[in-house]
């Protein structure tokens, strides 16, 4: 058969967010990435393919920023029909546009070479082509939620639940066991003006009352993720078997609901079910720190933080949709935010092997805090730019400078908890008519400049200043109230859009050392952050807002920064 052989900097195993993020932070931070993904499109468990909406840190201004709020706004400007193939388009461009990202789809990993405690190359087979693929690279990500490197590389790892004593948590059982929180197939429904009929396949079961259904509601306001089952087997073995299982759940339910009494659903369809479980949990690493239910409570202040959870310990029962005593998970209060260091992204006894998503290195209990895709997002997109540093600087992941990450992250509109953004030398050299937006905070009302549209935010030198590029955070709402993409489609739906506090159109003025002016002017913006390049020395820059999506005259800025 044929074999392509690629050489990169960064080989990211897995597409779903996390894997994404990584590769995209990665290439733009200009080293060579190869991500290898056994699905047809990007995405993981919010893809058509799954369709789970993106959830994250829970909380005033919590919302995470960086890469994956840059992708949840291109689909909120770009997917106005709310169509699940558009989304997939917006994570696929994210790949696709970046020149030293190499991209290998529908290829599935399933070897590694290996050089003592060190990762040579991994080899994946390409189904649609019938072509090995073998990525030789320097440094290896692990974003495949079921941690596939780890049999192929020796990584340590571990599965199932810890016991209590293992690291002095409450929430585990008393004895270690094999147990996890299971796999679900969503399904959505579409409103109509007429009453729909459904016929169920006759494969699905059949729940003729609410008996089966104790705790757990069911009408169009659920998601229904509680058809999940697969955690008192095994959820990597055992994944075709608990998905036919699902699947004869989740027609059932639906029978249900459309033929077995008055659940509000006469006139709403059945528009999808998906075929491909989500996962909540199966392999995870043992990193340089495993992240504990003592660390959550905590707060996880660590020196070396470069992401963050908030949302509960949601722990779900292994028995999943069969459990019938009560509500079938656990909501652990969890603070919010909550720091995630570096080390637990970095494997304990493979020297250039990292990872990002559910896999991290967390016991089970700060998994099902950690486990959600916003947070697992972020994780990505500090990895991919920490290899990016590594390669960069000649650095490795033992000596890697933490604070220069950090700071990298936060440039990059990363929040980073219980730590400070510092403010380019050159902004606070300027004198300006807005302190507010150099003051390091990208988030909080507080921190808001607010002005109308036509006013100015202005920096003025004494003597001409070379300026490389500037820096604008404008006000995507992170309180919104809606995630990527719905759960059900309504007849009318007003959510989903582009937050209506967000600056759609401006202009930067330019006054260079010769007293000329040139301008920049956009109509289009959809993007919170937001750089230009201006490359000379100048002695003003304005930045003068316009016009906003909710067609308001209160234009709102939290940072214009000059690098």
């Amino acid at each position: 058969m044929r074999t392509l052989n690629h050489q990169v900097d960064l080989c990211v195993v897995g597409g779903g967010l996390a894997g994404l993020c990584a590769a995209v932070s990665a290439a733009r931070h200009g080293i060579k990435v190869a991500i290898m993904q056994d699905r047809p499109v990007f995405g993981g468990n919010s893809s058509s393919e799954i369709r789970m909406w993106v959830c994250g840190a829970r909380g005033k201004d919590n919302r995470e920023t960086g890469i994956i709020e840059e992708m949840i706004l291109d689909n909120h400007y770009r997917n106005t029909s709310l169509s699940f193939s558009i989304w997939d388009s917006v994570l696929y461009e994210k790949a696709l546009l970046e020149e030293n990202l190499q991209v290998i789809m529908n290829c599935s990993c399933l070897d590694a070479e290996m050089d003592g405690n060190k990762i040579v190359s991994v080899k994946g087979w390409q189904t649609t082509t019938q072509t090995f693929h073998i990525v030789k690279a320097t440094y290896f990500a692990d974003c495949s939620g079921d941690s596939i490197l780890a049999p192929l590389s020796g990584a340590e790892h571990t599965y199932g639940r810890e016991a209590k004593r293992d690291y002095n948590e409450t929430i585990p059982p008393d004895e270690r066991d094999l147990k996890t929180m299971g796999m679900s197939c969503l399904m959505q429904f579409r409103e109509t003006d007429h009453k729909c009929e459904f016929i169920p396949p006759k494969w699905a079961y059949q729940y003729t009352d609410d008996s089966c259904f104790k705790c757990k509601r069911h009408d169009k306001e659920e998601n229904y993720w509680w058809i999940e089952v697969g955690g008192l087997q095994n959820c990597i073995d055992d994944t075709e078997e608990l998905k036919d299982e699902l699947l004869k759940i989740a027609f059932g339910v639906i029978d249900h609901i459309k033929n077995h009494g008055d659940h509000g659903m006469d006139n709403w369809e059945l528009d999808w079910v998906g075929f491909l479980p989500g996962k909540r949990e199966s392999r995870r690493y043992i990193g340089k720190h495993v992240v504990t239910q003592n660390d959550v409570e905590a707060e996880g202040k660590f020196y070396d933080i470069v992401g963050y959870g908030g949302w509960t310990m949601d722990d779900h029962f292994p028995e999943g949709f069969y459990y019938q005593k009560g509500e079938t998970t656990i909501f652990h209060p969890a603070p919010s935010p909550w720091g995630i260091p570096f080390r637990a992204l970095c494997s304990k006894n493979i020297e250039n092997l990292m990872f990002a998503g559910r896999n991290i290195s967390v016991t089970h209990a700060a998994l099902s805090s950690s486990r959600v895709m916003a947070t697992c997002a972020v994780l990505g997109q500090a990895l991919g730019t920490a290899a990016a540093l590594m390669v960069n600087s000649g650095t490795d992941i033992n000596s890697i400078d933490i604070k220069e990450l950090q700071r990298q992250l936060m440039f990059d509109d990363c929040y980073l908890p219980f730590m400070e953004r510092e403010v380019s030398p050159l902004t606070l050299k300027a004198k300006t008519n807005a302190e507010i937006v150099r003051n390091g905070k990208d988030r909080g009302e507080e921190n808001l400049w607010k002005g109308s549209a036509g006013d100015s935010l202005v920096y003025e030198f004494d003597s001409p200043e070379l300026v490389e590029k500037i820096r604008i955070i404008f006000d995507s709402d992170l309180n919104r109230k809606y995630h990527n993409m719905p759960c059900r489609f309504d007849l009318v739906e007003k959510n989903y859009r582009m937050p209506k506090t967000m600056v759609k159109e401006y202009a930067v003025k330019i006054t260079d050392e010769n007293g000329n002016v040139s301008e920049i002017h956009v109509k289009d913006n959809c993007q919170r952050l937001v750089f230009h390049e201006i490359g000379k020395k100048v002695k003003k820059i304005e930045l003068v807002p316009f016009a906003n999506f909710g067609g308001t005259d209160e234009m709102r800025v939290f940072s214009f920064e000059l690098v």
